[in-house]
């Protein structure tokens, strides 16, 4: 197996990991469990910005140090790039709000209504990682 797709692989797995937790925190939060809820997305939230920390290290590279600004001429690769950690930075403001709602105001309905929101991003950002990205490693 060559380190790229070793490195793939890892990182596959450590999405399927991040699905888990954040169905930890779902199942947490149908049951009205806000202490576990906490937990969940605490969890959840630490280990998304470990992996987005790693992937903005190992796979993408923004040209002229400058993550989400356009850098006027790109290639598809770069604007594709930019637009991932654009992703990058949502899913974690999201996944930081809820984290927030919960440990600051005890506010589970408000954090249960943001999940949507995580989920659809989550999806498919991953969806496109895997299938854009990995593959080329």
């Amino acid at each position: 197996m060559s380190p790229g797709s070793s490195l793939a692989a890892r990182l596959e797995a450590e999405h399927r990991s991040l699905d888990d937790l954040f169905g930890r925190f779902l199942a947490a939060a149908e049951t009205n469990e806000a202490a576990a809820a906490l937990e969940a997305i605490t969890v959840f939230d630490d280990t998304l910005r470990r992996h987005t920390e790693l992937e903005e290290s190992d796979l993408y590279r923004a040209p002229g140090g400058q993550k989400l600004v356009t850098a006027g001429e790109e290639t598809d690769e770069q604007r594709r790039d930019r637009e991932l950690l654009l992703e990058h930075v949502q899913i974690r403001e999201v996944s930081g709000m809820m984290r927030r709602l919960l440990s600051e105001r005890r506010d589970l309905p408000g954090a249960r209504a943001l999940a949507a929101n995580l989920a659809r991003r989550w999806d498919a950002h991953t969806v496109r990682e895997e299938r854009e990205v990995f593959p080329r490693l």
